[in-house]
């Protein structure tokens, strides 16, 4: 079990980091829609593939951020029948959703996706729009997607087992990291004390 937590927490790290990184794509989509506004508005033209790279953009932060919301435990949970269960009955549940639900989810998706990603990249798919972009790349975010989410599936997996075992503290706890929101309210409190300086 001790080489399982250590997976898990190579897992966790990698998941922590993807996070992370993928937090920037919002910015690079808010910057690219008031630029393609601004374009729009100041020259009365426009361009399908800044549309299009916005939704790639979100397609991208919404699959790429799904196991990172996992391991925050930020998913959506329907809390009303099972907090009347003792603990170690709801992280049973818990497993049994993972391993019923979750990885035959993702074998599915990626089962069905792949060939898709395959046709696009092979036949250099491109959108149907003027000025479109090239497919493959959103398409192959889907299989991608679904693979972090899994392996961090498998992740709270071995931490749920390990709990039961009492090898390790409950998983399904938040972290006590702060929220994207805290941390920017601090970063602005932090810039206001500073220029009243």
């Amino acid at each position: 079990m001790g080489t399982l937590l250590k997976l898990s927490k190579l897992i966790d790290a990698l998941t922590e980091h993807v996070g992370r990184w993928v937090s920037w794509l919002v910015l690079a989509a808010v910057l690219i829609s008031a630029a393609n506004a601004i374009v729009r508005k100041a020259f009365d033209t426009s361009s399908n593939a800044f549309l299009e790279i916005q939704w790639y953009l979100f397609a991208g932060v919404f699959l790429l951020a799904a196991g990172y919301t996992l391991l925050r435990q930020e998913h959506v949970k329907i809390d009303v029948i099972l907090q009347h269960f003792s603990r170690r009955t709801q992280i049973g549940i818990e497993i049994f959703g993972i391993v019923c639900f979750l990885f035959p989810f993702v074998f599915v998706v990626v089962d069905l996706v792949w060939p898709l990603v395959v046709r696009a990249y092979v036949s250099g798919e491109m959108s149907n729009n003027a000025g479109g972009l090239i497919r493959w790349p959103v398409f192959a975010l889907l299989p991608l997607g679904f693979c972090l989410l899994g392996l961090q599936g498998f992740s709270e997996l071995i931490k749920r087992i390990a709990f039961l075992l009492g090898r390790a503290d409950d998983p399904a706890l938040k972290t006590k990291a702060k929220t994207p929101e805290e941390e920017l309210a601090e970063a602005i409190r932090a810039a206001a004390a500073e220029a009243k300086r």
